[in-house]
């Protein structure tokens, strides 16, 4: 997810949101499916969510890698969503889409780039805000580390950017032809920056979820966000699913900033933060390093109180972000000498469910189905096929 910018404050009023008590305690119900007991007993199995669906085969945001993740057995799929121009809702990381699609190799978009800040970064590109969707349409998705991920250079060129309506279609198919139903796990991305340009997101992802009748307390859908400010208002547009408050590992959240709160990260994971928190929210997505930081000589340390302050506020954790190779390990988790090789993703998955999350990002679902078996004793045979034979 590459969170480097998060959390934001609940409007003017302190992390308690007392306005939002009563049209929160609605969203009550959602919870109860997913949290632990008052024993610690889970309710329901540790979730696997596809990140960006599976980025770590195909480039991300495609319906290729959504498909691909829940075939791999990825209970939930997780599409980042910016608008267009005209309004509509599309599925991109950022709103500077030169590092994701080939818009550069398009002259006739040359004088759509511009520099523009982006929750207070001066970010050089182009924006999702300046093309209609049939522009976006004539684009196509390219690998966004391609020094990391050389073969999924293989795929540059051949996907179109999707649309929110698109996946929840295709999410749609997959239930029904795989025998279980696949989640979606939205992220509002850049709310305040969206708000500002004139293209506020919160209405147009409620309409969508109603019109596909998914905005239902047990829908299988996580609406998730780094402000606090756009969870109140998706809220009191009428919201009913489970929400997810993201959270950073460092820094503070930008509707924070942007309206003069001292607040950081830090204050937000304390037991109190997490229990105001829990007024509107029924999860949190940490930085995996929230839960087990890395120790000084860069090897997997000891794990922090996180899961038991989430717990014990009532709420689920779902952390981000697990990836297979080398350089996003921890030094004591890699092989061989290549940073892109794979290393032992297993075992730092495993590592975390047993420290207690209740779900986890991944870009390799297959791996996070088996390092869930593994984790809970369950037999490993046939738990996935491998990337290439699902599709």
């Amino acid at each position: 997810m590459d969170r480097r910018r998060v959390l934001a404050g609940i409007v003017a009023t302190p992390l308690a949101a007392a306005p939002l008590a009563a049209s929160v305690a609605a969203a009550g119900p959602a919870l109860a499916a997913a949290a632990p007991t008052a024993g610690g007993e889970r309710r329901r199995s540790t979730l696997v969510i596809g990140h960006r669906g599976a980025s770590g085969y195909r480039p991300e945001h495609t319906l290729a890698s959504y498909e691909l993740a829940a075939r791999l057995g990825a209970d939930f799929v997780e599409p980042d969503l910016v608008p267009t121009k005209d309004g509509v809702l599309v599925c991109r990381h950022e709103p500077e889409i030169g590092g994701t699609t080939n818009v550069a190799d398009h002259p006739e978009f040359a004088g759509r780039k511009k520099t523009a800040s982006l929750d207070g970064v001066a970010t050089t590109g182009w924006f999702t805000e300046d093309f209609t969707l049939a522009e976006l349409k004539t684009l196509r998705a390219k690998e966004r580390l391609p020094e990391v991920r050389q073969e999924n250079t293989l795929y540059d060129g051949l996907f179109e950017v999707p649309t929110f309506t698109e996946v929840l279609d295709l999410r749609a198919r997959l239930s029904k032809e795989l025998g279980r139903e696949i989640g979606v796990y939205p992220e509002t991305k850049h709310p305040t920056y969206f708000a500002k340009a004139g293209l506020p997101l919160e209405q147009r992802l409620v309409d969508t979820l109603n019109r596909y009748g998914l905005n239902r307390r047990d829908a299988a859908v996580f609406v998730q966000s780094f402000e606090t400010t756009n969870l109140a208002q998706l809220r009191k547009l009428g919201l009913r699913t489970s929400v997810v408050q993201l959270l950073s590992a460092e820094g503070a959240p930008f509707d924070l900033v942007a309206a003069g709160d001292k607040r950081t990260y830090a204050d937000l994971v304390t037991p109190a933060g997490l229990r105001a928190i829990a007024a509107y929210a029924n999860a949190i997505g940490p930085d995996k390093l929230q839960v087990i930081p890395k120790a000084a000589d860069g090897t997997l340390g000891r794990p922090t109180s996180l899961v038991a302050d989430a717990h014990a506020a009532g709420l689920v954790l779902h952390p981000y972000t697990f990836r297979a190779e080398n350089t996003f390990l921890p030094a004591d988790y890699r092989r061989g000498t290549s940073a892109n090789d794979f290393g032992r993703a297993i075992d730092e998955q495993v590592a975390y469910l047993k420290a207690g999350i209740d779900g986890l990002f991944t870009d390799q679902a297959d791996i996070g189905v088996l390092a869930r078996a593994v984790a809970a004793g369950q037999s490993i045979a046939a738990t996935q096929p491998s990337p290439r034979s699902a599709t």
